[in-house]
């Protein structure tokens, strides 16, 4: 059993001697790295297809051989275990190599997303002491991801390497396959083979959104992760001859845990596609998925469109979504299931052969049954009632031990005991002797956009600083696609013109704003309500917003 942590990073909260060995001898952690786990899976699957994207694929020894290779180029270029490099990769089959290939060479991933924006970028790169960043450049959008990241390199003095993949790295960076290709498989093999990770040392930094704008960095560990996804795994019915898709980025703390892991410990393939719904029925069909998963909006697409192909989908044992698991099912004529599930470590579904009701009406069970569950009055650590509806906490095998570098925002998301609050509100419904999770809403001032969750803080920052408004405040409005986008609130300067949401958008891309938080919808007020202590009443906001949607809804069908 693995005794302590090779290579500690400091800042990181990681779990005591006697945590440990609880964990390992009740079998919730798995004693071993997720490089060795591919390094297993090459040896037991070899030649059979472990991962395939838009007409590419790689087999389980490819996969391996090929972050191997790139593991030992990237410790060559003077990158060390202990080391954090930053992602901006979409979802394809390079990033799961380079991901692999980190964990292989004990560098940390630091999990953003290619959409996120310079601002966001510089601040992740500072917190986390990040050496090394890798960029897919054709995943940017309008966004020249190597420019920004030259620029980046410019601008945060711990960043030294910039890797390029699918396009060209230019003077001052490194170019993906170049990587691969001059490194020799022995040579890397036997680089690889003198390192000694720990399956405590961290695996990834992944990233939360919060209340506040910069994403909370959430250490996770080789030994506890790999238990996480297997549980996930198992409790969503997957097998070694599952076929699994996933459709948003790979990064993602669900892309990872959900799709690509389950791949590697258990044998299944994974699909993946774009976000387009065509797209996905048509990978559906072509390879005869088995498992689904909507997270964002992927579930509402589905819902819209006006032509579901059932026959075509026939091969689909379940489909899981946030919410709306009983239209999704009548919609696709096969199982659905409502799932719900947080990076900070708790993920929770009916398995495929639970009844329609739980499936349907409950978001699940804990995937890792030693989970403890506890419902408090919001913002108290006072239990509620049997049968209340409460803010939901946990703790676990894989529950946050602590943000990294962020003691405060630790302190608020722990109760005194350790148990991690969620903030959002849950009742528990006792089945067969099993406690079921029953959504009820959000406590949060979170904005969770088609499964991208962020704060507003710094977007109210930077709205602050625009010439026209007095004061700006931004919360979530209920979308049917997106499930949520964000609303502005202004309150103008005296006699100064709103500006429209093209204006207002352009304004804060100009100071760094990732695309996804500008806000969609701007509402104009006199003042911002309060509440009766003087707070900033969100709560206000978020009703007054819901209230005109609802109200423009009605008179659109009255035409």
């Amino acid at each position: 059993m693995a005794t302590a942590p090779v290579y500690p990073i400091d800042g990181v909260p990681y779990r005591t001697d006697a945590e440990a060995a609880d964990w390992f001898s009740r079998g919730c952690w798995i004693d071993r790295t997720a490089g060795d786990a591919l390094r297993v899976a090459a040896a037991t699957w070899g030649d059979r297809q472990a991962i395939v994207a838009r007409g590419t694929a790689v087999t389980f020894r490819q996969f391996d051989e090929r972050s191997e290779r790139l593991a030992a180029a990237l410790l060559e270029l003077g990158l060390s275990p202990g080391d954090r490099a930053m992602f901006q990769m979409g979802n394809e089959i390079e990033t799961a190599v380079a991901l692999f290939a980190c964990y292989k060479a004990g560098i940390v991933p630091v999990c953003s997303v290619p959409h996120y924006g310079r601002a966001e970028m510089a601040a992740l790169a500072r917190l986390t002491g990040a050496r090394a960043h890798l960029v897919q450049a054709d995943a940017g959008g309008s966004t020249d991801l190597v420019a920004s990241a030259q620029d980046l390199r410019g601008e945060v003095a711990s960043l030294s390497k910039t890797i390029v993949a699918r396009g060209d790295p230019g003077g001052r960076a490194h170019g993906y396959e170049a990587l691969i290709e001059d490194m020799p498989l022995a040579r890397a093999r036997s680089l690889l083979a003198r390192l000694r990770i720990s399956s405590r040392d961290v695996m990834k930094f992944q990233l939360s959104g919060g209340s506040t704008g910069l994403p909370k960095v959430i250490p996770r560990f080789h030994a506890e992760y790999l238990g996480h996804a297997r549980d996930w795994a198992l409790q969503f019915g997957k097998d070694e001859t599952s076929v699994c898709l996933w459709s948003l980025p790979m990064v993602h703390n669900g892309g990872q845990v959900w799709a690509l892991f389950p791949t590697v410990l258990i044998g299944c393939m994974l699909v993946l596609s774009g976000t387009g719904i065509d797209e996905i029925f048509d990978a559906i069909a072509a390879h005869r998925v088995t498992h689904g998963m909507s997270i964002g909006p992927i579930a509402p697409k589905i819902l819209a469109h006006r032509n579901i192909p059932r026959a075509r989908l026939g091969s689909l044992r379940i489909f899981g979504t946030m919410n709306r698991a009983a239209a999704l099912e009548a919609a696709l004529g096969i199982p659905c299931a409502n799932v719900y599930g947080l990076t900070e470590g708790l993920v929770s579904i009916a398995p495929p052969q639970a009844p329609a009701e739980r499936r349907h009406q409950t978001n699940g069970t804990p995937a890792t049954p030693q989970n403890d569950l506890r419902l408090v009055v919001p913002g108290t650590e006072q239990a509620v009632a049997e049968g209340a509806v409460g803010e939901l906490c946990f703790r676990g095998p894989s529950s946050l031990t602590g943000y990294v570098g962020d003691p405060a925002a630790t302190a608020r998301a722990l109760t005194a005991d350790g148990y991690v609050r969620t903030g959002d509100l849950f009742r528990l419904s006792v089945r067969d002797g099993e406690r079921w999770l029953v959504f009820q809403g959000r406590d949060k001032d979170n904005i969770d956009r088609g499964g991208e969750k962020f704060g507003v803080e710094d977007i109210e920052v930077l709205i602050g600083l625009h010439p026209s408004v007095a004061d700006g405040r931004v919360v979530a409005m209920p979308d049917p696609i997106m499930g949520e986008r964000a609303c502005a609130f202004l309150v103008l300067k005296p006699g100064a013109r709103a500006p429209d949401i093209a204006e207002l958008g352009a304004f804060l891309l100009s100071h760094g704003l990732a695309t996804f938080k500008r806000p969609e919808r701007i509402e104009v007020i006199d003042q911002q309500p309060v509440t009766g202590v003087g707070k900033l009443d969100r709560a206000a906001l978020r009703a007054r917003i819901a209230e005109t949607l609802s109200r423009e809804q009605h008179a659109g069908t009255q035409r």
